[in-house]
């Protein structure tokens, strides 16, 4: 079975016999399958009216657990945004009902924010719906290529998430 990678990588091979084009069969389908995911995550997150930012922060409201509740700067670290955003996103997450900020007992200088009842039946019902967006991504393969492909995948990005080993 051959795809628009195959023909780009024969015409490149072609222009170009000087250059070793073989990480374009691997990254290029990689860069495409990025785009197709990009755009049913969207999908995902607007059936649920959510920005892929906001789910960004519900969710990892909601996987700190019960009380679903976390600081500011650790919402900056599991999101990678900078202060000024992560702030602007609070205020409208906020406004929308969705999170709340409560005074942190533990610094009296400090403020948590907690996930709504709201927030989380939003988040829980967008996850739900990306997942299956995300299963029709993957269609035919098995559950153990499933298991290669992320293993592979792995491989390759755990540099870059300073993750050591």
């Amino acid at each position: 079975m051959e795809d628009e990678v195959d023909r780009l990588v024969a015409a490149w091979r072609r222009e170009r016999p000087d250059l070793d084009v073989e990480p374009l069969e691997v990254l290029s389908r990689v860069s495409r399958l990025a785009r197709h995911l990009d755009r049913a995550r969207r999908l995902a997150f607007a059936e649920h009216s959510l920005e892929p930012w906001e789910f960004d922060v519900l969710t990892s409201l909601r996987r700190a657990g019960a009380p679903y509740q976390l600081s500011p700067g650790q919402l900056l670290t599991q999101t990678l945004v900078t202060s000024g955003t992560m702030t602007n996103r609070i205020d409208r997450l906020a406004k929308k009902g969705l999170v709340e900020r409560l005074p942190d007992p533990s610094d009296r200088r400090g403020v948590l924010v907690r996930l709504t009842p709201e927030g989380r039946d939003r988040a829980d019902q967008a996850l739900a719906g990306l997942l299956e967006q995300e299963r029709a991504i993957l269609g035919e393969l098995s559950r153990n290529q499933r298991g290669e492909l992320a293993a592979l995948l792995r491989q390759l990005t755990a540099p870059f998430d300073n993750i050591p080993g």
